[in-house]
């Protein structure tokens, strides 16, 4: 349906073939004839480094299960960083028959794809729950001239270039689709903002700290602190409500933007899993989201519960892999199939 341009592909899909390990199928039908459950330690990848997003929801549901005593087998956390998610992904997708193993994930399994990051995308894989939201925040420096978003689309009409934004991650990622959607939705060319990729939110709100960029956007929990110092002044947010880490700071659609992103938060499976094996684990992560520290931990991030079973789940992707796509085309980083 749509390809990416040669200039995009990345370097990551080279070392995709090192990514897997061999190893046992693990899970299979139990001994007493019983409902499937996990006979091994359950892996949980998260298809990054320690500390961001993914390592931080991987993390927090492995606490949550363990403690709360809702699995007999211990939760694994593995971290498999590199190529934007493509890496953890193929881990998981050359072992299609281990249900032992999942992975966490959220919008870039569109996203990286679309862009010519990875050779699997969503469609590869089973959808077992969405979990969470949190929502994107469009921030200025403390001391900018720039009062509001209404503002900020004025000097964007004026002149697109005149106003650099930072992200926290490359060209076609969340930070820039979640950019590029709210200015076209607002009536501005989104090919010709100036957007300045960084690597990760924190050094993109340090840029903007420190007056080297005229505003950020990033998550809403990440920049909670900053807001809350005084050194950044939220705009907007992305979601159809206010965020909970934000509660002072307007909607886009309050601000007459008729636009909405969220960096939603779910596991996948690998592709070859039963119908029993699906229905385990939605029981387990429904579990999981009823307990009192999960809602805790959560709150304090600033994630809203989003939970969708595994049916729901999918349908769900399929549709941001298409809205996904249709943004990226807006801004010229993706063709359809007929080269448009």
């Amino acid at each position: 349906m749509f390809r990416a341009r040669p200039v995009a592909v990345a370097a990551a899909l080279a070392s995709l073939a090192l990514a897997a390990t061999a190893c046992g199928t693990g899970g299979g039908q139990q001994e007493d004839g019983g409902p499937w459950k996990p006979d091994r330690p359950i892996e949980l990848i998260a298809p990054a480094a320690t500390g961001g997003g993914w390592d931080t929801l991987a993390r927090t549901s492995g606490r949550v299960l363990e403690e709360g005593g809702l699995v007999d087998e211990p939760v694994q956390v593995v971290n498999k960083p590199g190529g934007g998610g493509s890496i953890g992904w193929a881990y998981v997708a050359q072992t299609p028959d281990t249900p032992t193993r999942l992975f966490v994930t959220s919008p870039p399994i569109s996203l990286v794809p679309l862009m010519g990051g990875s050779t699997y995308d969503h469609e590869d894989f089973t959808p077992i729950a969405r979990l969470a939201t949190e929502y994107m925040v469009y921030l200025v420096p403390k001391d900018s001239p720039i009062e509001s978003w209404g503002d900020m689309v004025d000097r964007l009409e004026e002149d697109p270039r005149q106003v650099s934004i930072a992200g926290g991650s490359s060209p076609g990622s969340m930070d820039h689709v979640a950019l590029a959607g709210a200015v076209e939705a607002a009536g501005i060319d989104p090919t010709a903002i100036n957007y300045v990729p960084f690597d990760g939110g924190g050094e993109a709100m340090t840029q903007a700290v420190g007056g080297h960029v005229d505003a950020v956007v990033t998550g809403a929990s990440e920049a909670a602190g900053l807001v809350e110092s005084g050194d950044l002044r939220p705009l907007a947010v992305s979601g159809a409500e206010r965020a909970s880490t934000l509660p002072d700071t307007p909607t886009l659609q309050e601000e007459g933007v008729d636009f909405t992103y969220d960096i939603w938060r779910g596991v996948m499976g690998p592709p070859d899993m039963t119908d029993e094996q699906v229905a385990y684990y939605e029981d387990l992560f429904t579990d999981m989201t009823e307990e009192e520290s999960w809602k805790k931990q959560t709150k304090a991030l600033g994630w809203t519960d989003s939970y969708m079973g595994s049916e729901e789940f999918g349908g769900f992707l399929d549709q941001s892999s298409t809205d996904s796509a249709e943004i990226l085309m807006k801004i010229g980083l993706i063709e359809d199939e007929e080269g448009r």
